[in-house]
């Protein structure tokens, strides 16, 4: 027996310890995205930095400001 074998056994008898499969994190990354582009509607995380949409700016949007596609979002 391998060491990969050996490595997925563990997970499952982890797993059943446990007494339930692993989740994902899809719908709360989802709901997490609450700042949004009013212009393009793009979606980007609660936690995005100034950095980010200013990028976001510079490639979609680059005659328009962080007020003029975000007026909700706050540094």
């Amino acid at each position: 027996m391998g060491n990969g074998q050996k490595a997925t056994m563990r997970r499952e008898k982890n797993a059943e310890k446990a007494g339930k499969a692993a989740k994902s994190q899809l719908k709360t990354n989802e709901a997490a995205k609450s700042v949004m582009c009013t212009i393009c509607r793009q979606t980007f995380l609660s936690t995005v930095r100034e950095k980010s949409l200013q990028e976001h700016l510079d490639s979609k949007h680059s005659d328009k400001t962080i007020k003029d596609c975000f007026p909700t979002w706050t540094a």
